[in-house]
């Protein structure tokens, strides 16, 4: 069956993975972005008459409301992402990733499904073995993940929600960002050959950028098994401490090295092992394992280098 689908932040991460798969399902798409960091990562569906694109800000309520009446499905993607990202502007973080997500759960009618991107990072540390699922305390520590937190509680309120609290996201994507974990350690591996690591032990669960996209895509096609559900997303073979990654990394780049800090703290103190269980018995599973993950990003990172601050 097709749907009128609204994803807001489309032209990011994972929208722009997320956004051509919709499409090939047979749905028509219409993105809202701002397009911040100036990026084209939807060019090459732009042929395609099933998708529309609008650049503007989600905050603004004049710009939202005329497509948010069209959608049967509201996907609201737009966010600051990462704790850093929203340390640095505070102000544009909760506007964008609170107040812009409640504006939009007031104007939602009952009958229109919101299939929302939350964050298995609120968990913190989770209990004294370190093990959490969906039913687990929730004890954020960014402020991102506090804003999420929050969200989740009101979409929740909503009649036709599902949340999807995903793991640290990994894989190449259109819009690529460098700076999640398994991309970062990826692109140190192949083109500076070390990392310094802070608390190593720390684990931390893992997803494919294409499995998140295949997650919502699930989540649309099996509405009865996950509406009003929340769902942790990730692979569940790759709870895995930040050494156990670099081996994992090790593996394909044979020079590859890694040490241990003696002293410092890592800021994030992330440090925990999820159960995906839940999904999966919905009949969703992950196509895309850690290994296949770091390979395809090594093919990447021999064409892309970071280089917009530097002089080589």
């Amino acid at each position: 069956m097709s749907h009128n689908i609204l994803v807001t932040g489309g032209a990011g991460y994972l929208g722009s993975t997320l956004v051509p798969e919709l499409i090939a399902a047979g749905h028509k798409v219409t993105v809202l972005d701002n397009f911040m960091y100036g990026q084209n990562s939807l060019a090459h569906v732009c042929h395609d008459p099933r998708f529309e694109v609008v650049r503007g800000d989600v905050r603004i309520e004049s710009v939202v409301l005329p497509l948010l009446k069209k959608a049967d499905i509201i996907i609201p993607l737009a966010a600051y992402v990462g704790a850093p990202l929203c340390a640095r502007d505070p102000v544009g973080a909760t506007t964008t990733n609170h107040d812009a997500i409640l504006m939009m759960l007031k104007h939602a009618s009952k009958h229109q499904r919101v299939l929302m991107p939350t964050t298995n990072s609120a968990y913190g540390t989770g209990d004294e073995k370190n093990f959490c699922t969906e039913d687990s305390p929730l004890r954020p520590i960014s402020l991102y993940a506090i804003e999420k937190v929050k969200v989740e509680k009101e979409l929740m309120q909503h009649p036709n929600a599902t949340s999807f609290r995903l793991a640290t996201v990994f894989g190449m994507s259109p819009r690529m960002r460098i700076d999640l974990l398994v991309n970062d350690f990826t692109y140190r591996a192949v083109h500076d050959r070390f990392v310094v690591l802070f608390e190593a032990s720390f684990k931390r669960n893992y997803v494919h950028v294409r499995d998140v996209a295949r997650a919502f895509l699930h989540g649309i096609d099996h509405y009865e098994k996950t509406n009003g559900q929340i769902f942790n997303v990730g692979l569940s073979d790759a709870n895995v401490s930040k050494r156990d990654l670099c081996e994992v990394i090790q593996k394909q780049v044979a020079d590859f090295t890694f040490i241990e800090a003696p002293i410092g703290k890592d800021p994030d103190q992330r440090n925990y092992i999820v159960s995906n269980a839940k999904i999966k018995a919905t009949g969703y599973h992950p196509g895309v394992s850690l290994d296949a993950g770091i390979r395809e990003l090594i093919k990447g990172f021999t064409m892309i280098r970071n280089t917009r601050y530097g002089n080589v």
